[in-house]
């Protein structure tokens, strides 16, 4: 067997989205799992839609998600270009060559005489496809009309005495596509330019791809694609086509179910680990029970046979599980960057601060990733300790500081805590004598304090809070409270 090689073919029409990422991950891994090459083409045919910036979005998603590729952008390979709009010599060849052997035809019917067909093929119940009308055209007349000028497309000529096609798919096993319902589709327009199918078809020949894998929204391509690999003379590559991935209303996975890009899910707090590993569980399984896996353990044993015919449901609250499992498990010097970036967009802290204070940052990371499941979680819970000042939340001012009691503990706090040295031990023994000697439950004494010097009645742990925000910042928001 010849060296695996696939290819992610995104447009860059919009946003790397969840389900091309789930596709670009398994090609990816596949290719991984067997050696092989992870090839990246982007198929910006679509003048209109198709944008550097959107190019851009894609290659930093897939980077962002640790997806490295062997030939494409920025990377180059001996089978480029890797841009389907530098491509075109390529499928002005493949058409010639299939002019050549007579694999295509010049069709002159207009849009109108199309679209008058299909109508009267509707009204009648007949075939309402193609009719093939300029396929019985004379070599000598088609040449003389394309001599004049006449527009004119070019059909692939589909061979009317071959049986069925028949694909052996990775996922789904052997898939017929009838010969009956396939139509002469066009390969190219009117102004010479490729058609998806066609430009695919060629790229994938050119480009030696061993294994096509993608959504099973392409199911319907595949014959098209595979008589045109056909007739170019190329062997076919093997087909996987994966399942879809639905929102919990059992409907296409949408805008309407919410975030669908892979960078709106970094924004909304999502580290790439955890999208990685949750979007290659949607479709495929180690063994049906694990559900953390790392990049190393789905490239190790990645493979086709594992993955499931049916649509995969996406669930945001396992993905925000998942996501707080790798947080939990990051060290502090892998954790603290992160902490870093949050506070850096709300003007907190910066690099500068945390390499000045690393050894500090690193103490407070095992606090906050223990406590959280997203990364925009990071600075409501610690902005406390970046200001000179807190806001009190007026919601925690109510239910707390207004309450009997509460001025009394802050107050006790206060005193208990002025001449102490500042470390833990000290902090804690200070103040865990306070509920007996104020006759309080815990709760109603320490509340208050964290109140005082976060401004919400969330945080970490308290004492270590006091420690890192410091004496002074910590008499001084008492003194602020009372």
């Amino acid at each position: 067997m010849s060296q695996v090689r696939v290819r992610f073919a995104p447009s860059p029409t919009g946003e790397l989205h969840l389900g091309g990422a789930r596709t670009a991950i398994y090609n990816w891994a596949f290719a991984r799992n067997n050696d092989g090459v992870f090839m990246l083409r982007i198929e910006d045919t679509d003048p209109e839609r198709s944008t550097p910036e959107n190019t851009a979005q894609i290659l930093r998603s897939m980077r962002w998600l640790g997806l490295d590729w062997d030939e494409g952008p920025e990377i180059g390979g001996a089978f480029g270009p890797y841009f389907q709009t530098e491509r075109f010599d390529n499928y002005v060849a493949a058409l010639e060559k299939l002019k050549d052997n007579g694999s295509v035809y010049p069709c002159f019917c207009t849009p109108d005489e199309l679209t008058a067909k299909r109508e009267a093929a509707r009204k009648t119940g007949g075939y309402s496809g193609y009719d093939r009308t300029c396929r019985t055209l004379s070599l000598e007349d088609a040449r003389r009309r394309i001599d004049a000028g006449e527009p004119h497309v070019w059909r692939l000529a589909i061979p009317l005495d071959q049986e069925d096609i028949t694909i052996n798919d990775l996922v789904h096993g052997e898939t017929v596509f009838p010969l009956t319902a396939l139509d002469d589709y066009i390969v190219a327009r009117t102004d010479g330019t490729p058609t998806y199918n066609f430009a695919a078809s060629v790229d994938d020949t050119d480009m030696q791809i061993t294994h096509v894998i993608r959504g099973d929204d392409h199911m319907s391509n595949t014959p098209k694609q595979a008589l045109t690999i056909q007739a170019l003379g190329a062997p076919l590559p093997q087909y996987a086509h994966l399942p879809m991935i639905w929102g919990p209303d059992g409907k296409k996975l949408s805008k309407r179910h919410g975030a669908t890009s892979v960078e709106a899910y970094r924004d909304e707090g999502i580290v790439p680990e955890a999208l990685l590993n949750y979007l290659a569980l949607l479709g495929w399984s180690l063994d049906g029970e694990t559900t953390v896996i790392d990049a190393d353990t789905l490239t190790e044993n990645f493979s086709m046979d594992r993955i499931s015919k049916n649509p995969a449901i996406f669930d945001t609250a396992k993905l925000e599980w998942l996501n707080g499992v790798y947080l939990r498990d990051m060290e502090p010097a892998e954790f603290a960057p992160y902490m870093v970036e949050a506070l850096a967009k709300e003007g907190l802290s910066d690099v500068g601060d945390y390499e000045q204070r690393t050894e500090w940052f690193h103490e407070l990371a095992p606090l906050v990733n223990e406590r959280i499941k997203l990364t925009t979680e990071i600075v409501p819970m610690i902005g406390f300790l970046f200001v000179d000042e807190v806001q009190i939340d007026e919601s925690a001012r109510a239910k707390v500081l207004d309450k009997e009691g509460a001025r009394e503990a802050v107050a006790a706090a206060r005193e208990a805590l002025a001449d102490i040295e500042w470390d833990l031990p000290s902090i804690e023994s200070a103040l865990q004598a306070l509920p007996a000697q104020l006759d309080a439950k815990p709760r109603l004494v320490f509340q208050p304090l964290r109140v005082a010097l976060t401004g919400t009645t969330i945080s970490p742990p308290l004492f270590e809070s006091m420690l890192l925000l410091g004496k002074e910042k910590t008499l001084k928001r008492l003194d602020a409270t009372l």
